[in-house]
């Protein structure tokens, strides 16, 4: 006798009633469970996200946030990007629970165990609802990766590998000598 299984499609509400202490994730109505990073990944995030910061507050451009922040994408897709960022013009899309709305710019601090889903992955549902810049760093590589849309599909802004500057294009002026990201 052959049986069916029907797996469970998650939303936003059945991912807010989640009761425990693990970090999750939804894509396309799947549960992914998001372990905690590596202390070279925290030392990246936190490095970039205080530069970032400190360049947007002083410029008064908008919002740094980093995860675990939740962005609702639809109904069936909620991410934590590592850093985000949300223009002025934008910050209607931030909620007293979760972003509700593409982020201008979003970054992931790729791990070796989530390299396919956030260079492949979510690279393409960020593309899909429209994330206007994304930044894909690789500690230990040393490594940062900026894309763009043009026309609806992303493409290679710059990138920088050991030595170089990254550079944004939603964040006006923005330039990262990036060592400083991997410094510490």
């Amino acid at each position: 006798m052959n049986t069916l299984t029907i797996q469970k499609k998650y939303t936003y509400n059945d991912y807010l009633n989640i009761d425990d202490e693990k970090r999750y994730e939804v894509m396309k109505g799947e549960l992914i469970m998001v372990p905690a990073p590596f202390t070279i990944h925290q030392k990246a995030q936190i490095n970039l996200a205080v530069i970032l910061s400190n360049f947007v507050r002083e410029k008064k451009l908008g919002k740094i946030l980093v995860a675990p922040t939740d962005v609702v994408l639809a109904e069936d897709i909620v991410v934590q990007p590592d850093i985000l960022y949300i223009s002025n013009n934008r910050l209607d899309i931030i909620k007293e629970a979760a972003i509700m709305g593409s982020p201008d710019l979003v970054i992931e601090i790729v791990s070796p165990s989530s390299a396919s889903y956030d260079t492949i992955e979510k690279r393409e549902i960020y593309e899909k609802y429209g994330v206007k810049e994304y930044w894909l760093v690789f500690p230990q590589e040393k490594a940062v990766e900026v894309l763009t849309i043009e026309k609806g599909i992303y493409k290679e802004f710059c990138k920088a590998r050991k030595t170089g500057i990254a550079k944004s294009k939603s964040i006006e002026g923005l330039t990262v000598d990036i060592k400083e990201i991997f410094e510490g």
